[in-house]
């Protein structure tokens, strides 16, 4: 449970948080928001202060439906990005959060950490081989299609199953590359109804027989707030209590767009647990 981020030893065995924040103007929660130094600034300062480890950037929405992004606009709105952060934060682990080999490689020269891949690799078959050359942390998360295409794609005869499988590939790949630190993401949301993302949170520990950290990305996600019937903009209440079942079945990364919530979730468990 140990990952390596520019020569510093994270541990995972209890649980971290990784904040977000999107360079985009479509994301469905915090699209628009940063657009200049001052705001990226005000949020990396928020997001670190509050307690999460690291910092995840994304410059391409992965909402359903959204909007093309060509690769070089993802790579002129991420690599400003991270070098605002580390001038002010230098000590600030940075995930990136693109499906782009070469997004990912001008992302790591510029700084980043990690790198998280909506796609495991799935929408570009260099991405593999950039993790491996740069030696970086690398989250995979199981999806469909892209984001465009992925609500179509939700037939599944087992999907808990089927994920396992789909996961196990990709380890056996990364592995073959000399991929030591890889972190898992259910894509809670991607190519998923509702009842399917319910049915994988259930059997979430299921995913911890592969001997890897898992990520749950929950954060004021629709299997919220459609369930309370209410907007994303209400839905942190819903997404503590997701938050907190997600650790019980073994999560050791929260995802969030709320740090500061997300800490007291990992505050109150570790109290149980330890």
């Amino acid at each position: 449970m140990l990952i390596n981020c520019k020569g510093q030893l994270i541990d995972l065995s209890t649980p971290k948080v990784i904040g977000v924040m999107n360079v985009t103007p479509d994301s469905f929660f915090d699209g628009g928001k940063y657009k200049n130094e001052y705001e990226i600034v005000t949020r990396a300062g928020k997001i670190l202060t509050e307690g999460a480890t690291f910092l995840d950037i994304g410059a391409y929405s992965s909402r359903p439906g959204a909007d093309f992004v060509s690769e070089q606009e993802e790579i002129d709105r991420i690599v400003p990005a991270i070098e605002i952060i580390l001038k002010h934060f230098p000590e600030a682990l940075l995930s990136v959060d693109t499906f782009r080999a070469e997004v990912a490689k001008a992302s790591i020269e510029s700084g980043a950490a990690l790198i998280n891949d909506i796609t495991a690799g799935e929408l570009d078959d260099k991405m593999f081989d950039v993790i491996a050359h740069y030696n970086v942390p690398y989250i995979m998360m199981h999806m469909r299609g892209n984001p465009q295409t992925m609500q179509t794609m939700t037939q599944y005869e087992d999907i808990v199953k089927e994920m396992l499988f789909y996961f196990s590939g990709k380890v056996k790949k990364a592995r073959s590359l000399g991929i030591n630190d890889l972190i898992l993401d259910p894509g809670f949301g991607f190519a998923k109804t509702t009842e399917q993302n319910y049915e994988v949170l259930q059997k979430m520990e299921l995913f911890n027989v592969l001997d890897l950290p898992v990520l749950a990305g929950i954060s004021r996600k629709s299997m919220i707030y459609k369930t309370l019937n209410i907007i994303a903009q209400e839905a942190l209440n819903g997404t503590t209590v997701i938050n907190t079942i997600a650790l019980t079945k073994g999560a050791k990364i929260l995802r969030v767009h709320d740090v500061k919530e997300a800490m007291e979730c990992v505050t109150l468990f570790n109290k149980m647990t330890l």
